[in-house]
């Protein structure tokens, strides 16, 4: 290949990306139902494709899987809709308690080193200061968990979310194999094998990322749920299902959560009894995460390091909100696969082979 080409697909590939770039950035607050959406038919592309492969046309197919994934939500909802409505209320009717908790807690922590280091280190007005501010930022993190919690399904468009994204997903889902097969056409056919040979390696690594975690991520949020409510937690429920759901992001899920449920349970139980329930539960819980559950379905098969994920995920945020968490796994699948595939080129190459000069 002469140079002249090489700077020609390297300028087409550029103009490309700042491209797709600048849509991001311009398309940004409607393209949130369309990326979802794509989540959910490259999801849901194996359950089809095997109705497809029984008889069934797969338009009906894709049908009958969306409006099953629909009505298991509705039943979801219409179960435990009183349920979070009712600790919902709670958790507002005891912000003003749990804030006055950590304004205590904090001055008898200020006070304890005060009388390690002597007043000059921690004197009276610092202790006030500090109790203070950690009541009113108690205060501004209860209200607005509860104002997301009671109000986020409202604020969000609810155009978007329930009708444009189920809909999008059942297109996209229909067409996925001729979207698949268009786009395979479209490649050049001097690296087509090495190319299909790497998106295979990121959809093997994709799949069984998306799949595996949505599996883990509800079995930890139904197993958090069930057992902080059965030890007593009064928002055991909605602190069980957030931590489960969160378990998407490595480890935030675990610390948030556990941290929530501690920090409510010594709120709530005059003893230490309930308290160490609540650890129990939450201790069983990381075995059960750590050696059950992620073993058992993920495995060995994603090669997502937790902090190249965690980047990712916070990269793609600031980027672009929503949709930029949506596509930062595929994002970063595709970079690990790209990044291997060049250093496997590397070690094989005579600029890493050949030896020094004498």
């Amino acid at each position: 290949m002469n140079s002249g080409m090489r700077v020609q697909r390297l300028a087409l590939i550029g103009m490309l990306l700042a491209v797709v770039w600048y849509a991001l950035q311009l398309f940004g607050s409607v393209l949130a139902p369309f990326a979802a959406a794509g989540v959910i038919a490259y999801a849901l592309d194996p359950p089809v494709t095997r109705l497809a492969k029984l008889g069934f046309p797969r338009g009906l197919a894709s049908l009958a899987v969306i409006l099953a994934i629909i009505a298991a939500l509705l039943l979801f909802a219409l179960l435990l809709y009183p349920l979070l409505r009712v600790q919902i209320g709670l958790l507002i009717l005891r912000s003003p308690r749990y804030a006055l908790l950590v304004q205590s807690w904090a001055r008898d922590q200020l006070t304890i080193l005060q009388d390690q280091f002597g007043p000059d280190v921690v004197n009276d007005k610092l202790r006030d200061l500090v109790s203070g501010q950690a009541a009113s930022i108690m205060n501004i993190v209860l209200s607005t968990i509860t104002s997301v919690i009671g109000g986020g399904f409202a604020i969000i468009n609810l155009l978007s979310v329930i009708v444009v994204t189920p809909v999008a997903g059942f297109y996209l889902l229909r067409d996925w194999q001729v979207m698949i097969r268009m786009i395979d056409s479209w490649l050049p056919h001097r690296f087509e094998a090495v190319i299909r040979a790497q998106a295979r390696e990121v959809d093997r690594i994709l799949s069984a990322w998306v799949r595996g975690q949505a599996l883990c991520c509800l079995f930890l949020a139904a197993y958090y749920a069930l057992g902080l409510t059965i030890a007593g937690l009064d928002l055991g429920l909605i602190v069980g299902l957030s931590a489960g759901l969160l378990s998407f992001i490595p480890y935030v899920g675990s610390i948030l959560g556990g941290a929530t449920a501690l920090g409510l349970a010594l709120a709530q139980f005059p003893n230490w009894h309930g308290v160490a329930w609540i650890g129990a539960v939450l201790f069983a819980g990381q075995i059960l995460e750590g050696y059950v559950i992620y073993p058992r379905i993920l495995g060995d098969r994603v090669e997502l390091p937790a902090i190249w994920v965690i980047f990712a995920l916070l990269a793609g945020g600031a980027a672009f909100g929503f949709v930029g968490v949506m596509l930062a796994v595929p994002v970063a699948a595709t970079i690990g696969v790209l990044s291997r595939f060049w250093l496997r080129r590397y070690f094989a190459s005579p600029l890493y082979l050949d030896p020094a000069p004498e």
